[in-house]
């Protein structure tokens, strides 16, 4: 299936950054395997870049694309 587009923005990516949409549909910005513990697992802390507000549908999987704009794909059902 096709990824479709749900928000354009004007977001410029970084090298060595992560993006992603968080639960309040924000887009977040983080460092690339920013782990500093392993056992329990402890995370370097996000930054909210840009708020959105997207509201999430069940079934799908919500990403920030290469061009900064974010994008949503169905989930295969098993």
């Amino acid at each position: 299936m096709a990824q479709e587009l749900v928000k354009k923005t004007d977001l410029n990516r970084k090298k060595g950054k992560i993006y992603y949409i968080d639960l309040d549909g924000d887009i977040c910005e983080g460092p690339m395997c920013g782990i500093t513990q392993h056992h329990p697992p402890k995370y370097q802390g996000a930054e909210k870049i840009l708020k959105l507000g997207i509201k999430r549908e069940s079934g799908y999987l919500y990403f920030v694309g290469k061009d900064g704009d974010v994008y949503r794909n169905p989930l295969k059902e098993n």
